[in-house]
């Protein structure tokens, strides 16, 4: 084997093929081994035909690639893949971060049999507190900032706003992005129903706001006692000094907060972060569900599906989620688990966090029943899972009878074109996949060089950006494509898949019925064949709507935001007085043009290079 690392800045990694599969038909395990370095890297499981079979990443290469190779392998799934093994290829790299990139990448572009995969875990939501002098309360999706406390992740979205509405209303933390926050001059509706302390304007003092912040926080770290304590001894100080209206506030939070602890589903009675995960295979289907226990309180639970969950079983499913989970977010101080080996879940975090937490099967009351609960929702998750499933099959083998082709489509995508007379035109292409919309590969175009209106240009514009790559080889391939239109957009349509070589791809367009009821819908097909009408009752009809339907949706809200950002830049640029730098200067102290338009005139008056007069003629020109 010839090993070399990237060790000097600049230099790519370095691509290590190790055994040959002509050479070695069965691989040699132990001197590959004796091999390999104590680095981080990546690695790639060989079959036969050069089949990549699986995908990892190390911090050190021999030592997780070792784990592999032992007699008694504790997973069936993962000791099958191993028997299947000529040879393996590694790449080593200068850092676990730089493993982590190429890992993904190498997923993505080979699809290895035997990678699982959660396709939603990267978005979880978190509560964050930002780190000024004026610290904002927020609800926070992606990567993590510098200077930022981030709280979570929550189970849902849900969850997370609710956090963030109890602490308006405990602690009456801002809300409200900096752009905003450093140009008002007056309180705002928050502070008038009692939701914001008002910092903007010194309604509070920095020295009181920062301690509500304090406390907001050891309430998000889950030190609830901390917090009541701390309440109750500025209730106590304000009363001494005879301030018993600002005593009284004091004792209502203490009260709210009592209130909300008490009304807690379930509630271990301790101050304690706790993830409880289990999975549950039922019927060939395999779901890992995630319950979130932050300060004793129970935030509720998420259930996962991995994608390729064939064969796979609950173990295999739990080891894979714990690596892909903990990887992207932060573990808690205990982890419960069920149906999983604690040495084992323990040896895969090892790998992936520098401190392990507590790793146990559920010993306590609380913890069992925990465990059920979360139990019992991964069997509800399935149960509803399979019954989509099961309509989905219906509808698409329905579809596929109905239109006469082949096979049952995999994935569909549709097309809708939305303007206001002409203005602002965006067209939207959404995309079902598998089981249902998958939204993550939703794009909308904005339609520009066209005359307002024409809907066809609009139309061939959008299907020439989206499958100009599909006829180089590179974009995805759809099955079918629907047309929100009538015979001139399936028509334009037909003519663009034509000139690019995608003629096979199945197509056909959305009439509106009668009346543009629903359930009255032709299907309008490209070769000039009569007109369709499936009848509302027609499960095809069903799903066709839904797609249609939300394709209509996308392109809605796409045209209404573009439009809205057209008018008032225009506008903007039509004000005597007001150029290219005067405007950048605007949309930079507010925040964007919706915040221009929201503010006053001494808010604008407060922006470099702009006097009174300007002022008053830019606040009357976005409200005529």
């Amino acid at each position: 084997m010839n090993d070399s690392s990237s060790d000097q800045p600049g230099k790519p990694a370095a691509d290590v093929p190790a055994g040959q599969a002509d050479a070695l038909p069965v691989f040699d395990a132990k001197s590959f081994l004796r091999g390999l370095p104590e680095s981080p890297g990546v690695y790639r499981m060989i079959g036969a035909d050069d089949e990549v079979l699986y995908v990892g990443k190390a911090k050190l290469l021999k030592r997780r690639v070792s784990s592999y190779f032992q007699k008694n392998h504790p997973s069936p799934r993962i000791a099958m893949m191993v028997s299947k093994i000529v040879r393996v290829d590694i790449t080593v790299v200068r850092s676990e971060a730089e493993a982590l990139i190429l890992e993904n990448n190498l997923i993505k572009t080979l699809k290895p049999r035997y990678n699982i995969l959660f396709r939603d875990d990267k978005s979880y939501p978190y509560i964050a507190i930002s780190g000024d002098e004026s610290p904002r309360l927020f609800y926070y999706r992606g990567a993590f900032e510098k200077g930022v406390r981030y709280f979570g992740p929550y189970p849902s979205g849900w969850a997370a706003r609710e956090s963030v509405q109890l602490l308006q209303r405990l602690f009456l933390l801002r809300t409200c992005e900096d752009p905003v926050f450093n140009n008002r001059s007056r309180p705002c509706l928050l502070h008038q129903i009692k939701r914001c302390s008002a910092p903007c304007v010194d309604v509070i003092d920095k020295e009181s706001y920062a301690r509500d912040v304090k406390v907001a926080t050891l309430f998000l770290e889950g030190k609830h006692s901390d917090v009541i304590d701390n309440l109750t001894a500025r209730m106590q100080s304000a009363s001494e000094r005879f301030a018993f209206e600002e005593a009284a506030v004091f004792r209502d939070q203490i009260r709210a907060l009592q209130t909300v602890l008490h009304k807690q589903f379930v509630d271990s009675g301790k101050d304690e972060d706790v993830d409880v995960l289990v999975a549950l295979e039922t019927g060939g289907m395999v779901c890992v569900n995630l319950a979130m226990v932050r300060g004793g309180r129970h935030l509720g639970d998420r259930p996962q599906f991995p994608n390729g969950s064939e064969g796979l079983s609950a173990t295999d499913a739990l080891l894979a989620f714990l690596e892909q989970h903990y990887r992207d977010h932060p573990a808690p101080a205990k982890i419960v688990l069920e149906g999983l080996s604690t040495e084992l879940a323990r040896s895969v975090l090892d790998e992936v966090l520098e401190r392990t937490p507590i790793i146990t099967a559920a010993r306590y009351q609380g913890e069992k029943a925990w465990v059920e609960m979360a139990l019992l929702n991964a069997n509800l998750a399935i149960e509803t899972r399979q019954r989509e499933s099961g309509r989905a099959q219906h509808q698409l083998e329905a579809l596929r009878v109905a239109l006469g082709i082949d096979e049952a489509p995999r994935r569909i995508e549709c097309f809708d074109i939305s303007h206001t007379q002409g203005e602002a035109t965006v067209a939207s292409c959404v995309v079902w996949e598998g089981e249902g919309m998958k939204k993550s590969e939703y794009r909308r175009f904005n339609i520009a060089g066209i005359t307002g209106g024409d809907d066809y240009a609009a139309m061939r514009q959008a299907l020439t950006r989206r499958y100009e790559k599909v006829a180089a080889g590179e974009g995805v391939r759809p099955d079918l494509i629907l047309i929100d239109g009538g015979k001139g957009q399936i028509g334009v349509a037909w003519e663009v898949l034509t000139e690019l070589g995608l003629e096979s791809i199945a197509m056909v367009g959305v009439a509106k019925g009668e009346e543009r009821k629903a359930g009255l819908e032709q299907l309008i097909y490209p070769d000039g064949r009569p007109p369709l009408a499936l009848g509302g009752e027609h499960p095809a009809l069903h799903l066709i709507q839904v797609v249609r339907d939300e394709a209509h949706r996308f392109a809605i809200t796409g045209m209404r935001a573009r439009r809205s950002k057209t008018r008032l830049t225009s506008k903007l640029e039509d004000i005597p007085g007001v150029g290219p730098t005067r405007r950048k200067k605007l949309i930079e102290a507010f925040g964007g043009l919706a915040g221009v338009k929201e503010a006053t005139v001494e808010d604008l008056c407060r922006v470099e290079g702009i006097n009174r007069k300007i002022a008053e003629q830019i606040y009357n020109a976005l409200r005529g």
